[in-house]
């Protein structure tokens, strides 16, 4: 059995193969150092690293958000113990909250009670051994819900419920976009010992989103990102858009 932390980068692997065009056909197979090497049909292999885009310009949360997070997170582990009373499926699910209007304590349970009836309803269409993935709409959720994020992998052990950019909303997106490419360029080096054909990197972010009002694509497609990787990925889970870097 892998680790759980490697179940769920195949599960990610699996759905950028599936939404990246520029993505060779070949065999993926999990590796270490780089996470993933692809053999193509010509021989060549391809590696590739996976790494979480980390908002280090996010401010700390205040005491007031501190607090509502931990509403929220106990939301979220409610959700997942009625989902698993009448399921054993095993899924990767991430809530994404409305911040001006977030459940209270007092709606707390029958927030998650409706969420899991959305859920169980998203996942009537997942064939049993196949990569499955789905937003599920504000439209279909209880109040205080914006979006969920439902995606199941059949190497995938155990599930993982969490809320979405739990790390921090970005104060400086292209910054921290920088900052996780020269994170992994300092181990390239490693990598390269694989002595592979090519070398991508794969940054994943929940949802794409700054604390300033600005069209972050815009500023994405408008940056000249520089990396030694012949690629550079930035991936929004939600909305199963890649955008190449490099």
């Amino acid at each position: 059995m892998q680790e759980l932390k490697k179940q769920l980068e195949v599960l990610l692997a699996s759905y950028f193969r599936e939404r990246c065009a520029d993505f060779p056909k070949g065999k993926m197979e999990a590796s270490e150092s780089p996470d993933f090497i692809v053999k193509l049909k010509n021989s060549h292999r391809l590696g590739i690293e996976l790494v979480r885009l980390n908002p280090g310009s996010a401010d700390a949360p205040d005491e007031c958000e501190a607090e509502q997070n931990i509403i929220l997170e106990e939301l979220i582990d409610d959700a997942r113990e009625l989902f698993e009373q009448n399921s054993e499926v095993k899924l990767f699910v991430k809530f994404l909250f409305n911040k001006k209007h977030s459940p209270s304590p007092e709606t707390s349970l029958v927030t998650a009670a409706r969420a899991v009836n959305a859920i169980r309803n998203s996942i009537r269409s997942k064939k049993p051994g196949n990569l499955f993935y789905l937003v599920i709409p504000k439209e279909k959720l209880p109040e205080g819900l914006d979006e969920i994020l439902v995606a199941h992998h059949p190497g995938l052990e155990a599930s993982v419920w969490e809320r979405s950019n739990n790390l921090g909303i970005s104060k400086n997106v292209i910054q921290d976009i920088q900052k996780s490419i020269e994170k992994k360029e300092e181990k390239l080096r490693l990598y390269k010992k694989q002595r592979l054909e090519s070398y991508w990197l794969l940054i994943t972010t929940d949802r794409l989103r700054g604390q300033r009002n600005y069209n972050i694509h815009n500023q994405i497609a408008n940056q000249n990102f520089q990396s030694d990787f012949e690629g550079v990925f930035l991936f929004d889970l939600f909305r199963s858009h890649v955008f190449r870097l490099v």
